[in-house]
């Protein structure tokens, strides 16, 4: 049997356990993100039609190579939503959510 070097990883299967609460999840439909220089903020909040106030209902922080790896892993996932059920575009974001959304911000995302 021949042994890695020390500096090659092994592979190993890491157990992740959920909880039932967060299995359930957390509806939100607003995202903030800040940062400095050790670690990305991200904020998920929910606002609904009729309030005048929206709610931070989660914050996840990461360090700055977790982000990355976090960023490239939503890439791959709108990929491959995109292949399945067409290109997410402004136009779908726009459509039966109960609220008018600022035209400006959504010319960033097409």
């Amino acid at each position: 049997m021949s042994k890695l070097p020390n500096n090659q990883p092994q592979n190993r299967q890491v157990r992740i356990e959920i909880k039932d609460d967060i299995a359930d999840g957390t509806y939100a439909n607003i995202s903030f993100i800040a940062s400095n220089n050790s670690e990305f903020i991200f904020d998920f909040a929910r606002f609904l039609p009729g309030n005048s106030r929206g709610k931070v209902v989660s914050r996840v922080v990461m360090g700055p190579i977790h982000a990355k790896a976090f960023l490239k892993s939503l890439n791959e996932a709108v990929e491959r939503f995109e292949k399945q059920h067409g290109i997410i575009t402004a136009e779908n974001l726009n459509k039966n959510i109960g609220f008018a959304i600022d035209q400006d911000i959504l010319k960033d995302i097409n």
